[in-house]
């Protein structure tokens, strides 16, 4: 049988996962039962699939084999019986199958994977965990995989997802289905944890976007997963709506050298028009929800870029009026130093530099503050101060690659405004 032969039972198995784990863990209350349940169930279906076919539905399928070899596994752990034979047991399944089929409504599928996702970002994990957490559990993919795509060794990750799981296990985590109020909150918490993801990927530098790409990508995924299981949330249209508009920048965020590209010097041409209609498409259908939220603000200050054909199109007026609408949803200093560089777009360097200044005993070890504060000072002529600020904003780099890019930057933006430098130097 060829891998194209078998193609469609990697498909199937991939799309019913999160379904089948989530009811599984709901059985059996045991993340590591359940995925070990769920791969058992896997095994069986690359046996008996290409003879049988198809079933009706896969994932019912998948929770009912999986759920009886968990179940014959501890019989046979506890008694020592013999069991029926695996083909005679599958056979069987038809009946059982239509009858958890029926069980499965639309508010039962939704909890259960909602709970799996929320378990794999619990509040008790670091943020490293509940990524590797969620990547393992929630989208199979293999610990090789994530490792390659967090630049560590198998050991390290395998190690990292062990203890995860041994917090998880810790942490009595909740099985029944959640109220109203706390599936509002665990549907944040899992949105922030599948942005998690996606930033994860998306901030990779040059020599290493392409093999951190998946991580976008898997996190579109997701969230599309979760806009499927509540499509009238309009935080989650929004949420996928800023991953795909992100996103579809990508071949142009790079150059052949691998150094990163800033927005307005990027060949638009490249930018990806499917995946920028689909979260523009996304981004309008939330906002007539009228019920505003951090994502959909972020989406539609993405949005705004988006439909700016030339740099000079960007409607930076717009973009302020919406961080300013972020400032008093979710305040942040870095939020104030991002609309601070719309402000310098639409009233000037001066009422810029203004607005961040109060911002420095907070952010005095983020270097993007010293490099956009430097970027004011030099638009302003005050060249001394402005090479400060620029030197500080190196020293606080993390990894070269981010030095890199802040040279990068910072040259470009001494560039733009030398003449001006020049001139108030006279």
């Amino acid at each position: 049988m060829t891998e194209t032969d078998t193609a469609w039972i990697d498909a199937a198995l991939s799309s019913a996962r999160p379904q089948a784990v989530g009811a599984l863990l709901r059985y059996f209350r045991n993340l590591d039962t359940a995925e070990e349940a769920f791969q058992n169930a896997c095994l069986r279906a690359l046996k008996t699939w290409p003879q049988n076919g198809p079933p009706r539905d896969p994932a019912a399928w998948l929770i009912m084999v999986g759920r009886n070899v968990a179940i014959d596994e501890v019989r046979r752990a506890r008694r020592q019986e013999p069991l029926p034979d695996d083909d005679h047991a599958i056979s069987d399944l038809g009946d059982a199958e239509d009858e958890i089929a029926e069980r499965l409504d639309g508010s039962h599928y939704r909890d259960d994977i909602l709970r799996l996702m929320f378990i794999c970002c619990h509040p008790e994990l670091p943020p490293t965990q509940q990524i590797a957490l969620a990547l393992r559990i929630v989208s199979g993919l293999s610990v090789k995989q994530i490792a390659r795509a967090f630049l560590v060794s198998e050991a390290a990750m395998e190690q990292r997802i062990t203890r995860a799981k041994a917090r998880v296990a810790d942490a009595n985590v909740p099985f029944e289905t959640p109220g109203a109020v706390e599936r509002s909150e665990r549907l944040a918490a899992v949105a922030a944890m599948i942005y998690l993801i996606f930033n994860e990927g998306y901030s990779a530098s040059g020599d290493t976007a392409e093999i951190r790409k998946p991580l976008c990508e898997e996190a579109i995924r997701l969230a599309r997963l979760l806009l499927r299981l509540f499509p009238s949330e309009p935080e989650i249209m929004g949420l996928t709506a800023l991953l795909l508009l992100q996103h579809a920048r990508t071949e142009a965020r790079f150059d052949a050298d691998g150094s990163l590209i800033l927005l307005e010097d990027q060949d638009r041409s490249l930018w990806n028009q499917k995946l920028i209609a689909e979260g523009l498409a996304l981004i309008d259908k939330a906002m007539r929800h009228r019920r505003s939220g951090p994502y959909q603000i972020q989406a539609a200050i993405a949005a705004l870029h988006a439909r700016a054909a030339k740099p000079e199109d960007t409607d930076w007026k717009q973009i302020d009026l919406l961080y300013g609408a972020l400032e008093v949803i979710q305040p942040s200093p870095v939020v104030t130093l991002n609309r601070a560089v719309a402000v310098s777009k639409v009233r000037g360097a001066e009422a810029a530099l203004e607005m961040i200044e109060p911002l420095a005993p907070r952010l005095a070890n983020y270097f993007h503050f010293f490099g956009v504060r430097g970027a004011f000072l030099m638009q302003l002529g005050r060249a001394e101060e402005a090479r400060v600020a620029f030197d500080r904003a190196i020293a606080l780099a993390n990894t070269s690659a981010e030095a890199a890019h802040i040279r990068m930057h910072l040259d470009r933006l001494m560039r733009d405004s030398e003449p001006k430098g020049k001139k108030a130097g006279k």
